[in-house]
């Protein structure tokens, strides 16, 4: 999701602000993360499916499927919004950093992200 933020606030016009990026959903969450290797990707899902593994016995809640439950708990370890300083009209991210819609859920779903931005 990274470029196409960094290509709205740029949009602004604004010199100096915060942007603050918040996902709508309680089963999806925000990441700023390494945007240069995707075996960090690889990893991350490996550590989360063993910490809230997809496992039917395991959970009361399973309304929606057995991937619910384990998306929920993913989403409380993460961030449903992220604020990132603008700074000379970008988004003051560092080098190797990406910002990601982190879905935690197996079955596809549309997901709405709301963007905000303050500055001047």
């Amino acid at each position: 999701m990274t470029r196409p933020i960094v290509d709205w606030v740029e949009d602004l016009e604004i010199s100096t602000g915060l942007l603050t990026v918040f996902c709508r959903h309680t089963s999806a969450s925000l990441i700023i993360q390494e945007n240069a290797d995707p075996d960090v990707r690889t990893d991350l899902e490996a550590y989360f499916e063993a910490v809230a593994p997809e496992d039917p016995g395991r959970y009361v809640h399973g309304f929606e499927g057995t991937d619910d439950m384990p998306a929920h708990i993913r989403t409380t370890l993460t961030a449903t919004s992220l604020s990132v300083p603008i700074v000379a009209g970008r988004p003051a991210l560092g080098t190797w950093q990406g910002i990601y819609l982190f879905e935690h859920r197996v079955h596809p779903h549309r997901r709405q992200v709301v963007l905000h931005a303050i500055g001047a």
